[in-house]
Protein backbone atom coordinates (compact mmCIF):
# COMPACT_ATOMS: atom_id res chain seq x y z
CA UNK A 1 0.00 0.00 0.00
CA UNK A 2 2.91 2.15 -0.23
CA UNK A 3 1.26 4.29 -3.23
CA UNK A 4 -1.37 5.82 -0.93
CA UNK A 5 1.74 7.66 0.55
CA UNK A 6 2.51 11.28 -1.03
CA UNK A 7 5.63 12.57 0.31
CA UNK A 8 5.29 15.52 -1.10
CA UNK A 9 1.86 16.90 0.90
CA UNK A 10 1.39 14.30 3.22
CA UNK A 11 1.34 14.99 7.36
CA UNK A 12 4.70 13.60 8.89
CA UNK A 13 4.87 10.41 10.05
CA UNK A 14 3.15 10.63 13.40
CA UNK A 15 -0.16 12.58 12.05
CA UNK A 16 -0.46 10.60 9.36
CA UNK A 17 -0.54 7.24 11.74
CA UNK A 18 -3.14 9.44 13.52
CA UNK A 19 -5.60 10.31 10.67
CA UNK A 20 -5.51 7.03 10.30
CA UNK A 21 -6.74 6.06 13.92
CA UNK A 22 -9.02 8.78 13.81
CA UNK A 23 -10.77 7.68 11.10
CA UNK A 24 -10.75 3.81 11.89
CA UNK A 25 -12.96 5.55 15.37
CA UNK A 26 -15.64 6.85 13.00
CA UNK A 27 -18.94 4.73 12.65
CA UNK A 28 -19.65 3.66 9.35
CA UNK A 29 -16.79 5.19 7.81
CA UNK A 30 -15.30 1.43 6.69
CA UNK A 31 -12.73 0.52 4.26
CA UNK A 32 -14.65 1.07 1.38
CA UNK A 33 -15.35 5.00 2.11
CA UNK A 34 -12.31 5.47 3.34
CA UNK A 35 -10.50 4.44 -0.19
CA UNK A 36 -13.31 6.69 -1.45
CA UNK A 37 -11.92 9.71 0.81
CA UNK A 38 -8.20 8.94 -0.32
CA UNK A 39 -8.80 9.00 -3.77
CA UNK A 40 -10.29 12.61 -3.31
CA UNK A 41 -8.14 13.97 -0.91
CA UNK A 42 -5.08 12.40 -1.72
CA UNK A 43 -4.08 11.71 2.20
CA UNK A 44 -6.04 11.44 5.18
CA UNK A 45 -4.76 14.44 7.01
CA UNK A 46 -6.64 16.85 4.03
CA UNK A 47 -9.77 14.72 4.59
CA UNK A 48 -9.84 15.03 8.38
CA UNK A 49 -9.36 18.59 8.50
CA UNK A 50 -11.53 19.30 5.21
CA UNK A 51 -14.60 21.50 5.83
CA UNK A 52 -17.88 20.06 5.75
CA UNK A 53 -19.02 20.99 2.35
CA UNK A 54 -15.75 19.93 0.78
CA UNK A 55 -16.50 16.22 2.43
CA UNK A 56 -20.04 16.75 1.19
CA UNK A 57 -18.40 17.05 -2.50
CA UNK A 58 -16.13 14.42 -1.94
CA UNK A 59 -18.95 12.20 -1.76
CA UNK A 60 -19.31 11.45 1.91
CA UNK A 61 -22.85 10.51 2.90
CA UNK A 62 -25.02 12.16 5.33
CA UNK A 63 -24.61 9.36 7.74
CA UNK A 64 -20.93 9.02 8.07
CA UNK A 65 -20.57 12.72 7.73
CA UNK A 66 -22.44 13.54 10.81
CA UNK A 67 -20.29 10.74 12.44
CA UNK A 68 -17.30 12.41 11.66
CA UNK A 69 -18.11 15.43 12.50
CA UNK A 70 -18.90 14.43 15.84
CA UNK A 71 -16.09 12.30 16.38
CA UNK A 72 -13.23 14.50 15.30
CA UNK A 73 -14.81 17.94 17.39
CA UNK A 74 -14.05 15.58 20.35
CA UNK A 75 -11.10 13.38 19.42
CA UNK A 76 -7.63 14.00 20.76
CA UNK A 77 -5.73 11.88 18.17
CA UNK A 78 -2.14 12.38 20.12
CA UNK A 79 -3.61 10.87 23.17
CA UNK A 80 -5.31 7.82 21.44
CA UNK A 81 -1.70 6.79 20.19
CA UNK A 82 -0.35 7.26 23.88
CA UNK A 83 -2.93 5.16 25.18
CA UNK A 84 -1.77 2.68 22.18
CA UNK A 85 2.15 2.93 23.43
CA UNK A 86 1.29 2.48 27.25
CA UNK A 87 -0.53 -0.22 26.55
CA UNK A 88 2.26 -1.91 24.82
CA UNK A 89 0.32 -2.10 21.71
CA UNK A 90 1.62 -1.40 17.81
CA UNK A 91 -0.63 -0.60 15.44
CA UNK A 92 -0.63 -1.04 11.74
CA UNK A 93 -2.45 1.11 9.30
CA UNK A 94 -2.53 0.02 5.05
CA UNK A 95 -0.30 2.48 4.99
CA UNK A 96 2.87 0.61 6.04
CA UNK A 97 5.30 -1.63 4.67
CA UNK A 98 5.09 -4.31 7.46
CA UNK A 99 1.34 -4.26 7.10
CA UNK A 100 0.52 -8.02 6.29
CA UNK A 101 0.27 -8.49 2.45
CA UNK A 102 -2.09 -11.27 1.85
CA UNK A 103 -4.38 -9.32 4.00
CA UNK A 104 -3.77 -5.67 2.65
CA UNK A 105 -5.18 -7.47 -1.06
CA UNK A 106 -8.46 -7.79 0.18
CA UNK A 107 -10.63 -5.15 -0.46
CA UNK A 108 -12.61 -4.67 3.08
CA UNK A 109 -8.85 -5.41 4.69
CA UNK A 110 -8.86 -3.15 8.20
CA UNK A 111 -8.06 0.29 8.03
CA UNK A 112 -5.62 -0.76 11.24
CA UNK A 113 -4.59 -3.67 13.52
CA UNK A 114 -3.74 -3.47 17.20
CA UNK A 115 -1.23 -5.76 17.34
CA UNK A 116 -0.18 -7.20 20.72
CA UNK A 117 3.19 -8.85 20.32
CA UNK A 118 5.08 -9.10 16.94
CA UNK A 119 4.23 -9.71 13.42
CA UNK A 120 7.31 -11.08 10.92
CA UNK A 121 7.91 -11.54 7.40
CA UNK A 122 7.62 -15.17 8.44
CA UNK A 123 4.07 -14.51 9.09
CA UNK A 124 2.96 -14.70 5.15
CA UNK A 125 3.68 -18.27 5.30
CA UNK A 126 0.18 -18.83 8.05
CA UNK A 127 -2.87 -21.43 7.73
CA UNK A 128 -5.33 -21.03 10.22
CA UNK A 129 -7.13 -24.21 12.21
CA UNK A 130 -10.27 -23.26 13.41
CA UNK A 131 -12.97 -25.62 14.55
CA UNK A 132 -16.25 -26.03 17.27
CA UNK A 133 -15.96 -24.73 20.73
CA UNK A 134 -17.37 -27.75 22.30
CA UNK A 135 -14.34 -30.27 20.79
CA UNK A 136 -14.37 -34.00 21.28
CA UNK A 137 -11.88 -35.84 21.82
CA UNK A 138 -10.96 -36.33 18.18
CA UNK A 139 -11.05 -32.98 16.75
CA UNK A 140 -8.50 -31.75 20.00
CA UNK A 141 -6.14 -34.37 18.91
CA UNK A 142 -6.74 -33.91 15.72
CA UNK A 143 -6.00 -30.05 16.15
CA UNK A 144 -3.49 -30.57 18.22
CA UNK A 145 -1.67 -32.90 15.73
CA UNK A 146 -2.23 -30.63 12.28
CA UNK A 147 -0.67 -27.82 14.56
CA UNK A 148 2.06 -29.03 15.21
CA UNK A 149 3.28 -30.83 11.93
CA UNK A 150 2.25 -27.69 10.17
CA UNK A 151 4.36 -25.62 12.66
CA UNK A 152 7.06 -27.41 12.45
CA UNK A 153 7.10 -26.92 8.18
CA UNK A 154 7.25 -23.20 9.36
CA UNK A 155 3.83 -22.20 8.88
CA UNK A 156 2.20 -19.74 11.71
CA UNK A 157 -1.20 -21.45 13.13
CA UNK A 158 -3.67 -18.55 12.29
CA UNK A 159 -7.07 -18.79 14.90
CA UNK A 160 -9.26 -17.18 16.88
CA UNK A 161 -8.46 -17.64 20.88
CA UNK A 162 -12.30 -19.51 21.58
CA UNK A 163 -12.17 -22.30 23.94
CA UNK A 164 -12.30 -25.59 21.87
CA UNK A 165 -10.10 -26.08 18.78
CA UNK A 166 -8.65 -23.05 18.63
CA UNK A 167 -6.95 -23.42 22.07
CA UNK A 168 -5.36 -26.14 21.09
CA UNK A 169 -4.09 -24.89 17.60
CA UNK A 170 -2.92 -22.18 19.29
CA UNK A 171 -0.84 -24.41 22.39
CA UNK A 172 -0.11 -26.92 19.58
CA UNK A 173 2.14 -24.52 17.89
CA UNK A 174 3.25 -22.99 21.02
CA UNK A 175 4.98 -26.16 22.23
CA UNK A 176 6.18 -27.10 18.84
CA UNK A 177 8.32 -23.92 18.68
CA UNK A 178 6.45 -22.43 16.41
CA UNK A 179 4.59 -19.08 15.68
CA UNK A 180 0.87 -18.20 16.61
CA UNK A 181 -1.42 -15.66 15.71
CA UNK A 182 -4.96 -14.81 17.58
CA UNK A 183 -7.51 -12.85 15.97
CA UNK A 184 -10.10 -11.27 18.47
CA UNK A 185 -13.15 -10.30 18.31
CA UNK A 186 -12.01 -7.54 21.37
CA UNK A 187 -9.45 -5.32 21.83
CA UNK A 188 -6.22 -6.73 22.14
CA UNK A 189 -6.29 -5.44 25.71
CA UNK A 190 -9.71 -7.73 26.48
CA UNK A 191 -9.05 -11.57 26.64
CA UNK A 192 -12.26 -13.31 26.07
CA UNK A 193 -13.21 -16.19 27.17
CA UNK A 194 -11.51 -14.47 30.06
CA UNK A 195 -9.91 -17.96 30.93
CA UNK A 196 -7.94 -17.78 28.23
CA UNK A 197 -5.85 -15.37 30.21
CA UNK A 198 -2.45 -17.21 29.95
CA UNK A 199 -2.86 -18.78 26.68
CA UNK A 200 -3.47 -15.05 25.25
CA UNK A 201 0.07 -13.97 26.98
CA UNK A 202 2.25 -16.93 25.59
CA UNK A 203 0.75 -15.97 21.79
CA UNK A 204 1.71 -12.34 22.39
CA UNK A 205 5.29 -13.95 23.32
CA UNK A 206 5.86 -16.29 20.24
CA UNK A 207 3.47 -14.62 17.93
CA UNK A 208 0.86 -11.84 18.16
CA UNK A 209 -2.49 -10.91 19.34
CA UNK A 210 -4.23 -8.80 16.28
CA UNK A 211 -7.38 -6.90 16.11
CA UNK A 212 -8.82 -4.41 14.22
CA UNK A 213 -11.25 -2.86 17.21
CA UNK A 214 -10.46 -0.30 18.95
CA UNK A 215 -8.74 -1.04 22.69
CA UNK A 216 -11.63 -1.20 25.74
CA UNK A 217 -13.77 -3.02 23.28
CA UNK A 218 -15.49 -5.98 24.98
CA UNK A 219 -16.67 -9.50 23.50
CA UNK A 220 -20.11 -8.58 21.10
CA UNK A 221 -21.14 -11.34 19.14
CA UNK A 222 -21.46 -8.72 16.18
CA UNK A 223 -17.69 -8.60 15.94
CA UNK A 224 -16.67 -12.10 15.80
CA UNK A 225 -17.93 -12.41 11.83
CA UNK A 226 -15.78 -9.16 11.25
CA UNK A 227 -12.66 -10.60 12.95
CA UNK A 228 -13.36 -14.13 11.11
CA UNK A 229 -12.31 -12.48 7.61
CA UNK A 230 -8.83 -11.67 8.95
CA UNK A 231 -8.50 -15.11 10.59
CA UNK A 232 -9.17 -16.32 6.90
CA UNK A 233 -7.32 -13.06 5.22
CA UNK A 234 -4.27 -13.26 7.01
CA UNK A 235 -3.76 -17.20 5.99
CA UNK A 236 -3.39 -19.18 2.83
CA UNK A 237 -5.92 -21.67 3.77
CA UNK A 238 -8.39 -22.45 6.80
CA UNK A 239 -8.52 -26.06 8.08
CA UNK A 240 -11.24 -26.85 9.98
CA UNK A 241 -10.64 -30.32 12.61
CA UNK A 242 -14.14 -30.19 13.91
CA UNK A 243 -16.99 -28.77 13.37
CA UNK A 244 -20.98 -29.62 13.67
CA UNK A 245 -23.34 -28.26 10.65
CA UNK A 246 -23.80 -25.01 12.11
CA UNK A 247 -20.97 -24.28 13.69
CA UNK A 248 -19.65 -20.57 13.87
CA UNK A 249 -16.50 -21.88 12.13
CA UNK A 250 -17.90 -22.40 8.87
CA UNK A 251 -18.09 -18.99 8.56
CA UNK A 252 -14.97 -18.26 8.31
CA UNK A 253 -14.30 -20.92 5.66
CA UNK A 254 -17.09 -18.94 3.80
CA UNK A 255 -14.98 -15.99 4.14
CA UNK A 256 -12.02 -17.42 2.67
CA UNK A 257 -13.75 -19.19 -0.06
CA UNK A 258 -14.71 -15.50 -1.20
CA UNK A 259 -10.88 -14.43 -0.58
CA UNK A 260 -9.94 -16.98 -3.06
CA UNK A 261 -8.03 -19.32 0.06
CA UNK A 262 -7.83 -22.54 0.22
CA UNK A 263 -10.63 -24.69 2.48
CA UNK A 264 -9.44 -27.88 4.00
CA UNK A 265 -11.41 -30.30 6.45
CA UNK A 266 -10.49 -33.24 8.31
CA UNK A 267 -13.46 -36.30 8.14
CA UNK A 268 -14.52 -37.35 11.02
CA UNK A 269 -16.95 -39.86 12.66
CA UNK A 270 -20.13 -40.69 10.44
CA UNK A 271 -22.15 -41.83 13.43
CA UNK A 272 -22.12 -38.14 15.40
CA UNK A 273 -22.92 -34.68 14.62
CA UNK A 274 -19.33 -33.37 15.45
CA UNK A 275 -18.00 -33.67 11.99
CA UNK A 276 -21.32 -33.20 10.09
CA UNK A 277 -20.14 -29.68 9.02
CA UNK A 278 -16.50 -30.94 8.07
CA UNK A 279 -18.37 -34.09 5.89
CA UNK A 280 -20.50 -31.14 4.13
CA UNK A 281 -17.33 -28.47 3.33
CA UNK A 282 -16.27 -32.27 1.65
CA UNK A 283 -19.17 -32.44 0.14
CA UNK A 284 -19.14 -28.70 -1.34
CA UNK A 285 -15.85 -29.19 -2.69
CA UNK A 286 -13.23 -28.48 0.68
CA UNK A 287 -9.91 -30.66 0.80
CA UNK A 288 -10.31 -33.60 2.80
CA UNK A 289 -7.25 -34.03 4.53
CA UNK A 290 -5.36 -36.76 6.72
CA UNK A 291 -1.59 -35.80 6.74
CA UNK A 292 -0.25 -32.75 6.78
CA UNK A 293 1.19 -33.66 3.20
CA UNK A 294 -2.25 -33.07 1.79
CA UNK A 295 -1.94 -30.02 2.61
CA UNK A 296 1.07 -28.37 1.51
CA UNK A 297 0.75 -30.75 -1.75
CA UNK A 298 -2.65 -28.45 -1.89
CA UNK A 299 -0.65 -25.17 -1.43
CA UNK A 300 2.73 -26.64 -3.66
CA UNK A 301 4.59 -26.37 -0.62
CA UNK A 302 7.34 -28.60 -0.49
CA UNK A 303 7.81 -31.06 3.19
CA UNK A 304 10.30 -30.63 5.23
CA UNK A 305 12.11 -33.02 6.73
CA UNK A 306 12.27 -32.98 10.96
CA UNK A 307 14.60 -34.70 13.38
CA UNK A 308 13.68 -37.51 14.09
CA UNK A 309 12.66 -37.04 17.88
CA UNK A 310 10.45 -34.92 16.69
CA UNK A 311 8.63 -37.83 14.61
CA UNK A 312 9.05 -40.02 17.28
CA UNK A 313 6.86 -37.71 19.22
CA UNK A 314 4.74 -37.10 16.58
CA UNK A 315 3.26 -40.58 16.00
CA UNK A 316 3.06 -42.10 19.36
CA UNK A 317 -0.69 -43.08 20.56
CA UNK A 318 -1.99 -39.78 22.53
CA UNK A 319 -4.70 -41.81 24.79
CA UNK A 320 -5.39 -44.95 26.44
CA UNK A 321 -8.41 -45.65 23.58
CA UNK A 322 -5.63 -45.08 20.86
CA UNK A 323 -3.45 -48.36 22.86
CA UNK A 324 -6.64 -50.33 22.85
CA UNK A 325 -7.46 -50.26 19.39
CA UNK A 326 -4.31 -50.61 18.24
CA UNK A 327 -3.62 -53.99 20.43
CA UNK A 328 -6.20 -55.67 18.03
CA UNK A 329 -4.80 -54.63 14.61
CA UNK A 330 -2.45 -56.37 12.71
CA UNK A 331 -1.38 -56.77 9.15
CA UNK A 332 -4.23 -58.80 8.20
CA UNK A 333 -7.36 -56.36 7.69
CA UNK A 334 -10.25 -55.93 10.73
CA UNK A 335 -13.91 -55.06 9.89
CA UNK A 336 -14.94 -51.82 12.12
CA UNK A 337 -17.40 -54.18 13.59
CA UNK A 338 -14.81 -57.15 14.64
CA UNK A 339 -12.83 -54.42 16.71
CA UNK A 340 -16.38 -52.98 18.35
CA UNK A 341 -17.00 -56.94 19.43
CA UNK A 342 -13.54 -57.09 20.51
CA UNK A 343 -12.70 -54.05 22.31
CA UNK A 344 -15.96 -53.67 23.58
CA UNK A 345 -15.79 -49.90 22.54
CA UNK A 346 -18.96 -47.72 21.23
CA UNK A 347 -19.06 -47.95 17.33
CA UNK A 348 -18.25 -43.94 17.38
CA UNK A 349 -15.10 -44.35 19.79
CA UNK A 350 -13.95 -47.43 17.53
CA UNK A 351 -14.48 -45.20 14.17
CA UNK A 352 -13.16 -41.88 15.39
CA UNK A 353 -10.77 -43.30 16.97
CA UNK A 354 -9.56 -45.38 13.58
CA UNK A 355 -9.66 -42.34 11.86
CA UNK A 356 -7.09 -40.90 14.07
CA UNK A 357 -4.74 -43.19 14.22
CA UNK A 358 -4.52 -42.92 10.20
CA UNK A 359 -4.15 -39.69 10.53
CA UNK A 360 -1.17 -40.53 12.32
CA UNK A 361 -0.32 -42.99 10.27
CA UNK A 362 -0.35 -45.67 12.82
CA UNK A 363 -3.61 -47.85 10.91
CA UNK A 364 -4.12 -48.21 7.68
CA UNK A 365 -7.69 -47.77 6.07
CA UNK A 366 -8.15 -50.92 3.26
CA UNK A 367 -10.91 -50.77 2.23
CA UNK A 368 -15.30 -49.81 3.31
CA UNK A 369 -14.94 -50.52 7.43
CA UNK A 370 -11.43 -52.76 7.04
CA UNK A 371 -8.40 -51.75 8.71
CA UNK A 372 -4.68 -52.74 9.72
CA UNK A 373 -1.77 -51.90 10.63
CA UNK A 374 0.44 -49.50 8.15
CA UNK A 375 2.56 -51.36 5.83
CA UNK A 376 6.42 -51.72 7.02
CA UNK A 377 8.63 -49.53 4.77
Amino acid sequence: MRSLRRPLCSPNPLSERSYWLGFSLVPDIGPKRLQQLLGYFGDLGRAWHASESTLRQSGLEPAPLASLLQVRGRLNLDAQLERIRAAGVHLLTRADADYPGLLSSLSDAPPVLYVKGELTADDARALAIVGTRKATTYGRDAAGFFARQLAEQGFTIVSGLAHGIDAVAHRSAIESGGRTLAVLGTGVDIVYPPDHRQLALDISRHGALVSEFPLGTRADRRNFPRRNRIISGLSLGVLVAEAPENSGALITTTTAAEQGRDVFAVPGSIFGPSSAGCHRLIQDGAKLVVTVEDVLDELKVAYQAVETRTATERIAPGSDIEVRVLAYLSATALHVDDLVRQSGLPVAAVSSTLTLLELKGLARSVGPMLYSLPLQK
